[in-house]
């Protein structure tokens, strides 16, 4: 009979629980992105983007 491969069974449970964690880190992410946008549709819209200017220049 052969023997137990311990180094093994413990690789194995530390990949399950980082891919549990990895999982549960997206849902979380997932949630907070659906309940963002909701509430702060108004500011967003009210401040242009980064990459444009507030006024165009005049010529």
């Amino acid at each position: 009979m052969a023997k137990p491969n311990y180094a093994f069974q413990k690789r194995q449970r530390e990949l399950a629980k980082k891919q549990k964690k990895e999982a549960k880190k997206q849902q979380k992410a997932a949630e907070n992105q659906s309940a963002v946008p909701e509430g702060t549709d108004d500011a967003a819209e009210a401040t242009p983007p980064a990459d444009e200017p507030a006024d165009p220049p005049k010529p």
